[in-house]
């Protein structure tokens, strides 16, 4: 196995993020074979070396990676005091202890990532990372060219906060009600939904179909696969290595 930098390790053991990693390093908050490293270049080998953080010994996983299909009703949290459906029910399905990358809306269904990778997660959290999420809303009413202009250029929402441009194309039109397939690039609360509602329409349902480039095709709600090594190269490539590239460059 080669030897890694610690504060990889130590991220990829989901207890911290690579940038809180290197912070619990400096603070002489982390053994190796039980001696106190404090230096940010060290290499261990984390399925041969003993590394201890606060004196809990971290157990080495590999790296896990799954694409789940949230259903709607479903909490995106790994407890709920309500009593209510949460996805630590979908993280139970896998057998590596893995956590959901960001969260779905209670009654939004869709494309959710499951990993034990926290600096991929971290940068696919990332603002500055542009993650591309794509959904697919039922509205209320027709949704005329205005509206989707404003909702193009970016729209003011009830907070006073502009958004940026979208992608937004009718999918199709039922009646009285338009399918709208909407790619953003940010996610602020209930985003979509205060879109429409700036714009004069009510999102009826709606669904995450892709999320980075991941889609549920072929998934049923609940289910759960792998991420197939292309996806995961392809996550590592346009995200995971330019977050590094941008937090390793000096202030």
């Amino acid at each position: 196995m080669a030897r890694e930098r610690l504060q990889k390790v130590i991220a990829r053991a989901g207890v911290a993020s690579r940038r809180r990693a290197e912070e619990l390093i400096r603070a002489g908050r982390v053994r190796v074979n039980g001696r106190v490293v404090d230096e940010l270049g060290t290499k261990v080998d984390p399925y041969a070396d003993r590394v201890e953080v606060d004196g809990r010994r971290l157990v080495a996983e590999k790296p896990a990676y799954y694409v789940a299909h949230k259903p709607r009703k479903m909490v995106s949290t790994l407890d709920d005091p309500q009593g209510r459906s949460t996805v630590a029910e979908l993280c139970a399905r896998v057998p590596e202890a893995v956590h959901p990358v960001g969260r779905l809306d209670y009654h939004t269904s869709g494309v959710l990532l499951l990993t034990n990778d926290g600096a991929l997660t971290e940068a696919l959290l990332r603002p500055r990372s542009r993650v591309p999420k794509t959904y697919i809303a039922k509205v209320q009413g027709n949704v005329d060219a205005q509206a989707l202009d404003r909702l193009r250029n970016g729209v003011v929402l009830d907070d006073g906060y502009r958004t940026q441009p979208a992608e937004v194309v009718v999918d199709r039109l039922e009646g009285a009600q338009s399918w709208l397939r909407i790619t953003l690039r940010e996610g602020k609360n209930r985003q979509i939904h205060r879109m429409l509602e700036a714009t004069g329409h009510r999102v009826m349902r709606l669904a995450r179909l892709s999320f980075a480039g991941i889609s549920t095709e072929g998934l049923r709600p609940g289910q759960v696969r792998p991420l197939r090594k292309k996806e995961v190269e392809r996550l590592e490539k346009h995200f995971l290595k330019p977050h590094r590239a941008r937090t390793r460059k000096p202030k």
